[in-house]
């Protein structure tokens, strides 16, 4: 844990800094736009942009109630950070007794995957505490302080073509190569969003938008507060592409590393030595397929373009540095070749909401919210399950416009399991629930009572812990201060 931190930095690990982040100075220049009149290009219930996590599930969660919904995404696939990031590493998804939490879309997403897409611990052994057994899936990022979690390694590919079918099952109109530009602003309100194509500049109105950027680019640019602070010692600011090898034998890489953890502690060593940064092997969902979920990167915004592009090329010389290492020194690693980097970059933080209910470390007590909209795996044993509330997706003065994921309001510390892709899927699936009855009803998202979002999350399949007859605020006030 940190120190003369106030607690923000609950787990520390090594980050790569460079020497010098090179950003161009601004120009003062500037170039005038001419006014024009940008083509409509349709007009719907609920519009969704972003199709990661969150995005998608907001979109099959509002389809499924009957809203018109379009879902807009700048890349070729659904998923994000989940199948394009290669994040395919999904964290827990269970309580440390065992206990699925996350539930819903994800559970039915990940249900929909082949038994040959998805590595993990078979469900009998969810929060065994045996010591061979938490050891053995420790090595493949399924047990954690001793205990065996449900935290599936997928197949992106089978995650991508899972996500559209889902989308096509619940009738979401799905527009591809679409980048969400602006939102449209009526009387202070969002009412869509303008996109950026091959067709040029157009638009999308809507009677309620869900920003899925997971960087809060929506509604940071429709003028909501939000916090963008970073630690540049914790992780959960860093960004990387991530990456695949194939050709390797990873059971046989993993016996070593438990079997003579001097020389495997050795061989870290001399790579850092080497390379800067040298990150460890993950297991995938394939024996014969090694992930990288690093080097992270120290220091960089997600939010300016010069930055990005730098990530994206330190990353990938320090993928060619990595691979001659391991083929040269790690069993199991000689034939292994360059399968797949990262199509989009793994971004941990850029903003967080100013919303109506921030979930903070104070939440981590065990309480359950009047507001629950799903339950997150705490980080550690010894912090309760905490309760996702609808105020934290929900903007303090901004109508027409929620967002989740990981660009949500919460503080920095519960930031860290907040953003994860499980996480994502739950507050998403609340949003896309909110966004179709608000829509419905003509009121803004603010106006629906919390206990009909939890009712229709129940008939989805969400977890809440809340009784069904439970007492819930009627509705939040807009606050303009």
């Amino acid at each position: 844990m940190g120190t003369n931190d106030g607690g923000r930095l609950f787990f520390r690990s090594e980050v790569f800094t460079p020497a010098a982040r090179l950003r161009r100075p601004a120009t003062g220049l500037t170039v005038r736009e001419e006014a024009r009149d940008i083509p409509v290009h349709a007009d719907c219930d609920v519009l969704v942009v972003g199709g990661g996590p969150a995005g998608t599930a907001a979109a099959v969660a509002a389809a499924r109630l009957g809203a018109r919904t379009i879902l807009l995404e700048r890349h070729n696939h659904l998923g994000g950070l989940s199948t394009g990031g290669l994040v395919v590493w999904i964290d827990r998804m269970t309580g440390w007794d065992g206990s699925l939490l996350i539930r819903g879309f994800a559970e039915e997403l990940l249900a929909r995957l082949p038994a040959d897409a998805v590595a993990g611990p078979p469900r009998e052994a969810w929060g065994s505490r045996d010591a061979a057994t938490a050891a053995w899936w420790a090595l493949r990022t399924a047990a954690f302080h001793g205990t065996v979690t449900h935290s599936p390694t997928v197949c992106p590919e089978h995650l991508k073509a899972a996500s559209l079918e889902l989308c096509a099952e619940a009738g979401v109109e799905l527009l591809f190569h679409a980048w969400g530009a602006e939102p449209i602003l009526r009387d202070g309100a969002v009412a869509g969003a303008i996109f950026e194509s091959k067709q040029g500049r157009r638009a999308v109105l809507a009677r309620v938008t869900v920003d899925g950027t997971g960087d809060g680019d929506l509604y940071a640019r429709a003028g909501a507060a939000f916090a963008d602070d970073v630690d540049e010692r914790d992780i959960h600011h860093c960004m990387n592409t991530s990456w695949t090898w194939g050709g390797v034998d990873m059971p046989r890489y993993l016996a070593w590393r438990a079997e003579s953890p001097g020389e495997f502690s050795e061989f870290m060593r001399r790579g850092k030595e080497a390379v800067g940064f040298f990150d460890k092997a993950f297991a995938s969902w394939r024996d014969d397929v090694a992930l990288f979920m690093g080097p992270r990167l120290a220091g960089y915004s997600a939010v300016m373009v010069d930055d990005l592009s730098a990530v994206e090329v330190i990353s990938h010389r320090l993928m060619f540095a990595h691979l001659a290492r391991y083929r040269a020194e790690a069993p199991g690693f000689e034939g292994a070749f360059p399968m797949l980097s990262a199509p989009q970059l793994g971004v941990r933080h850029a903003r967080r909401l100013a919303g109506v209910t921030p979930v903070t470390r104070a939440w981590w007590d065990g309480r359950v919210s009047a507001e629950e909209i799903g339950v997150s795996p705490s980080l550690a044993p010894a912090f309760a399950p905490v309760s996702v509330p609808y105020g934290a997706i929900l903007p303090v003065a901004l109508d027409g416009l929620l967002a989740p994921g990981r660009h949500l309001a919460c503080d920095a510390t519960s930031h860290s399991f907040l953003r994860e892709i499980p996480q994502c899927w739950l507050t998403g699936q609340a949003a896309g629930v909110a966004a179709a009855l608000a829509a419905g009803r003509g009121v803004a998202p603010r106006a629906v009572p919390v206990g009909d979002i939890q009712a229709a999350l129940r008939a989805q399949g969400a977890f809440l812990r809340l009784p069904a007859e439970g007492s819930a605020p009627a509705s939040f006030a807009l606050h303009n201060d």
